[in-house]
């Protein structure tokens, strides 16, 4: 997968627990644990919203592109 998230380095960097991510965006709590847990869940385009608004961050905060190993070599 070329996309993966980065909500588990935005959240320890920010030294909060995942509840308080989870309280601050208003996001569902199974896809507030799903995306700290799993780098490549991919957050809908409105919880990508609701998290940008509440942290006045820009989607490349908390999406990364990766390179293939394919398109890499």
């Amino acid at each position: 997968m070329p996309m993966k998230n980065k909500v588990k380095e935005f959240v320890d960097a920010r030294g909060m627990s995942v509840y308080r991510f989870i309280k601050d965006t208003g996001i569902a709590p199974n896809t507030g644990y799903s995306l700290y847990r799993n780098s490549h869940h991919m957050p809908s385009p409105g919880v990508l919203a609701a998290i940008c608004d509440a942290y006045k961050v820009q989607p490349s905060e908390i999406l990364e592109w990766v390179a293939n190993q394919q398109q890499a070599s």
